[in-house]
């Protein structure tokens, strides 16, 4: 393949300094080569008015949940995913792998190159391997009984067993601890392969772990007696957690949990849209990043947020950090730019190979353009990118130097017509409203 030079405005390699008038030299896949364009050799594409970053990794995401948006809005969280569970069942064979396709396109369309997926069916395996994303697939397993857990598992592995490659890897996801049992857990981690689970997300959780009372008392398909125990301090104490788990959410944890995370290297996907809009808080990231934990940042799925949207979820994150920590400068916008990136890739274990744009990496880039914005003329590209950015400005997002998505060069309408009819099973049946 022959070596070519993308160059913009600005490169932001988020490892180093901005590149002004800068360039990425790719071949065969990596990139070779960051600098001033003009020092550059090979052929060139040219982007004015534009940043080049590194390809996004969305640390935490459900593929085949892209068409649930709006669903159960409102809604508490134990009635909330009660919905979920529900309409879920509506859906027939094939319908999965439709959503979880157009999830994948939407993704490389704001700029995804990785994600890190919970997947109920496995649906996100073939989707990311037939449109190109780089994927940590989780297969989720639930309940109290280890055997029947590893079973599902299994079975479900064999059915994506074709779509895993270097670039489409396999985990496990014991759901949660209010659904998963403590010797699930254990089980799941002896499997040696990277696990996530979500922990410590809502009051709901905390209050049923403990006392067995509140609102997921209530709920139905909770199998899980209570641990009398919060979900960090249970893991910990059954020696799950490690380098290799990667908890999504940890809005609720106190300093002891958040010292907890830390001692045993585990990564969190903090996914503040999704937690804003469930009602569920802010979580604690100055906290845990002052802690030395790998934080990521994920969208969650269409089920709880509107989009796979990495730009409106950088910007939610520094909302919410400063409204929490009443502080400006609570997080930066350079801060949400490396979480989205590197903080990711550090959180899956991927650092080494992508997350930043440095020779030997990886040739995952999105270029994204301000034209138009009111960041031109420039003062700051990070600043720009995440205050101004959008899925609509992203002109190209490339994955092992391939293009896969490239803005009026992609379309997908089957895949939405698909992905439609599958939402329409779905509300086949009107939910009741909340009660107020």
């Amino acid at each position: 393949m022959a070596k070519t030079v993308y160059e913009a405005d600005w490169v932001a390699p988020v490892e180093g300094e901005h590149v002004r008038g800068g360039g990425v030299a790719v071949e065969d896949g990596r990139v070779v080569a960051v600098g001033p364009a003009d020092e550059l050799e090979g052929e060139r594409q040219r982007f004015p008015d534009a940043v080049i970053v590194p390809g996004f990794v969305n640390a935490h995401a459900h593929l085949e949940y892209a068409v649930y948006a709006g669903f159960g809005d409102g809604f508490s969280f134990p009635p909330w995913i009660a919905l979920h569970v529900t309409r879920k069942r509506r859906l027939t064979d094939g319908d999965a792998v439709a959503i979880a396709r157009l999830g994948a396109a939407e993704c490389l369309r704001t700029g995804i190159t990785t994600l890190a997926d919970a997947s109920f069916t496995g649906a996100a395996a073939p989707a990311c391997a037939e449109l190109g994303l780089r994927a940590i697939v989780h297969l989720e397993v639930f309940g109290d009984d280890p055997g029947a857990a590893l079973e599902r598992f299994a079975a479900l592995r064999e059915t994506i067993a074709g779509d895993l490659s270097d670039r489409v890897r396999l985990g496990v996801s014991p759901h949660a601890p209010y659904s998963t049992s403590a010797e699930v857990y254990e089980a799941c981690a002896a499997l040696g392969l990277p696990l996530a689970t979500h922990l410590a997300e809502s009051e709901a959780e905390g209050e049923w772990l403990l006392y067995g009372t509140g609102a997921m008392a209530k709920a139905e398909g909770i199998p899980i007696e209570p641990a009398r125990e919060t979900g960090v301090r249970l893991l910990a104490g059954r020696r799950v957690l490690g380098p290799d788990v990667l908890a999504a959410h940890c809005v609720h944890v106190d300093d002891e949990e958040i010292a907890l995370l830390a001692e045993h290297d585990v990564a969190v996907a903090h996914c503040p849209r999704s937690n804003a809009i469930l009602g569920c808080g802010a979580a604690p990231v100055a906290e845990l990043l002052a802690a030395g934990v790998r934080v990521g940042l994920g969208t969650d799925s269409p089920a709880s947020t509107p989009s796979f949207d990495l730009f409106e979820e950088m910007r939610t994150a520094v909302y919410t950090a400063r409204l929490r920590g009443r502080r400006p400068d609570a997080l930066s916008a350079k801060t949400a730019l490396e979480l989205a990136t590197l903080g990711s890739a550090r959180a899956l274990g991927l650092d080494r190979e992508i997350g930043s744009l440095a020779a030997g990496k990886r040739a995952d880039l999105t270029v994204v353009s301000l034209a138009g914005s009111p960041f031109l003329p420039w003062e700051d590209p990070t600043t720009a990118v995440v205050f101004g950015g959008s899925p609509d400005r992203v002109l190209l997002t490339l994955v092992d130097g391939e293009a896969r998505y490239e803005k009026g060069g992609f379309e997908w309408p089957e895949l939405r017509r698909r992905a439609s009819a599958a939402r329409a099973r779905l509300l086949s049946e009107a939910p009741r409203a909340p009660k107020t």
